[in-house]
């Protein structure tokens, strides 16, 4: 009896021991499973952020990932390895207490406990929360890559030659390198993380190099400026209620831009009205800077610094006058509505009860766009009377109506062979030409 007792016990220790052993198994295998899927699921931004602010831990799991091929051989080696010890050991303790009819039950018992606890679980919780578990792993995986180097470097040698056999033959990383529409995505989903006016004004920054300055030119026609051939008291009275900072000046054409006056250099005269004359007015005059109307906003920013200009004249192909462009507007194009500018909201474009919009023929497409979310097209005419005309390839008359890009046009206005106001009205309907 005591024998038999005896027995049990140590019987009842060994399965004990087998089954902490299983344990710590699969805990292992479930390590190796969060460390991969942590490691893979990080972000490479966040990570150099850490490590220039000299975390060690994210310095050591850069070390690591600039390598994945070794990373990953060591995590599969580790997680198979495990995986197969269990399913051994396993096998052995079914064979010896339950017999051969009890192999498949004790194998699907073991894959459920491995693929639950050792894979989704794991994996799940470090897809969640891959910083806190992959920079800690980070130390555990480079000591256990140290130890088992030389099967490592085997495997992989081995690995890339069948990889060659297959044609596979650029094995270089790709760049983490961002596009400028993927940094734009991640602008926008970045939600309240970042303000919607710091969101519109990164993606205002972002469209600098596509937008160009005939996109947010003043046109010629709407330009303020004073004719020097004008009588000598009319030049007087337009610039004593002038409510602008500077005023290009030109003889007879508006083409013939002799230079930009600063209002400070002359408001004493204005208030004392003290002797002054034409050739005074013209002495004052700074020489005028001229830029192609198909500058990016970008480069003409980077020419603003350079040259030292707050104003630029837009020219075409052919050297004539498209419009003016200020370093003011283009701030405003980044900064949206942290400038103290009028919106087109107030001046261009009125709301109708029905849902309508009632919107000036000068108006530009791309404000529109922005301020309503509309989508007309920006790629040819910069103006809602140019994008009609373009359409109707005419000057249409008053009444005139025709569908474009989810948008009902009316024509309401003609003024001078232009359309001076239009009717907008968004449909549902899918886009036609």
């Amino acid at each position: 009896m005591a024998g038999g007792f005896l027995i049990d016990i140590q019987l009842l220790k060994e399965k004990t021991l087998v089954v902490i052993i299983l344990i710590i198994l699969i805990l292992v295998s479930a390590y190796f499973s969060s460390s991969e899927t942590a490691m893979m699921a990080l972000n490479r931004y966040r990570l150099k952020h850490l490590a220039a602010r000299k975390n060690k831990s994210a310095i050591q799991t850069q070390k690591l990932l600039e390598k994945p091929d070794r990373l990953i051989s060591l995590i599969l080696l580790g997680n198979n390895f495990v995986n197969i010890l269990a399913a051994q050991i396993t096998t052995v303790i079914t064979l010896n207490y339950f017999g051969e009819n009890s192999l498949l039950g004790s194998t699907l018992i073991l894959t459920a406990v491995l693929l639950i606890f050792a894979e989704v679980i794991p994996k799940t919780i470090a897809a969640t929360r891959p910083e806190k578990i992959a920079l800690p792993s980070s130390w555990i995986l480079n000591f256990l890559l140290k130890i088992f180097y030389p099967a490592i470097w085997l495997i992989n040698q081995l690995a890339n030659r069948i990889i060659k056999i297959l044609g596979v033959k650029n094995l270089t990383r790709t760049s983490d390198t961002l596009s400028t529409s993927e940094i734009k995505t991640v602008v926008e989903e970045a939600g309240s993380r970042i303000s919607e006016k710091y969101r519109e004004m990164l993606l205002g920054i972002l469209d600098l190099e596509k937008v160009t300055v005939e996109d947010i030119i003043i046109p010629r026609s709407e330009i303020f400026a004073v004719n020097l051939e004008d009588d000598w008291s009319n030049i007087v009275e337009q610039l004593k209620y002038c409510r602008f900072s500077r005023v290009p000046c030109y003889s007879g054409n508006i083409n013939m831009i002799e230079g930009v006056l600063q209002m400070r250099k002359i408001r004493q005269f204005l208030l004392t009205n003290d002797e002054f004359a034409l050739k005074d007015l013209k002495a004052l005059l700074s020489e005028p800077y001229f830029v192609p109307s198909t500058t990016s906003l970008y480069i003409q920013l980077t020419n603003f610094q350079i040259k030292r200009q707050r104003i630029a004249f837009a020219v075409d192909e052919y050297g004539e006058l498209d419009g003016l462009i200020t370093l003011q507007s283009l701030i405003s194009e980044i900064l949206g509505g942290f400038t103290d500018t009028t919106g087109i909201n107030n001046r261009d474009v009125f709301p109708q009860e029905d849902g309508s919009f009632l919107v000036d023929g000068s108006a530009n497409l791309r404000e529109i766009n922005k301020l309503f979310d509309f989508e007309l097209p920006t790629d040819g005419p910069k103006t809602l009377n140019g994008l009609i005309t373009e359409q109707m390839q005419d000057i249409p008359d008053v009444g005139t109506t025709f569908k474009l890009d989810g948008m009902t046009i009316e024509v309401v206005k003609t003024l001078q062979n232009a359309v001076k106001i239009a009717k907008l009205t968004k449909t549902d309907q899918n886009r036609s030409s």
